[in-house]
């Protein structure tokens, strides 16, 4: 049975050893081992910087052990995806793992952020609520992570079917 990293902001929830079980049964009802972050149990004596350190090396190397990855993408704390997920995309990329991404945000940044047009030296371009230019490429996602990993729009479900589909 492959093993598939759940990648995501999805620990954060007030639900989240649970909520990691039920994205374990959906990876086994699809032919796939589910590995959640919080399956390790931190050490009840580590806080602070030695728990994040902790966290961090036990995270990786789950990814490590994972024959694939799979990240919520969803927008989390803004219009981006989760920073630490984003990481962990990055890290599982550069271990030479596939990895898949949910998100269920399907127009294209532009219809996602974009406020208004600015014009510099007759160039003009879209731009976000601080004046920031909002790539525009029609991708749902920013192209670092969209043009890495196979991007589902749907939810962690959908994601495992077409990971199934493709296996």
């Amino acid at each position: 049975m492959r093993s598939v990293y759940l990648a995501g902001f999805d620990v954060f929830l007030p639900d989240a050893e649970a909520h990691g079980g039920r994205l374990k049964a959906l990876c086994a009802a699809h032919g796939f081992e589910g590995l959640f972050p919080l399956d390790n149990q931190a050490p009840r004596e580590l806080s602070g910087p030695a728990l994040a350190q902790w966290i961090y090396r036990e995270n990786v190397a789950l990814i490590r052990r994972a024959d694939m990855v799979m990240a919520n993408l969803n927008p989390f704390r803004g219009a981006e995806p989760d920073s630490g997920t984003a990481f962990e995309v990055g890290y599982a990329i550069a271990c030479g793992k596939p990895v898949w991404g949910y998100t269920r945000q399907a127009g294209s940044l532009i219809d996602q952020v974009a406020v208004g047009a600015a014009a510099d030296d007759g160039a003009s371009r879209m731009v976000d609520a601080q004046g920031y230019t909002v790539e525009d490429f029609g991708l749902s996602l920013n192209l670092m992570l969209a043009c890495s990993a196979r991007i589902v729009h749907g939810d962690a479900a959908d994601c495992l079917a077409r990971m199934a589909e493709a296996s």
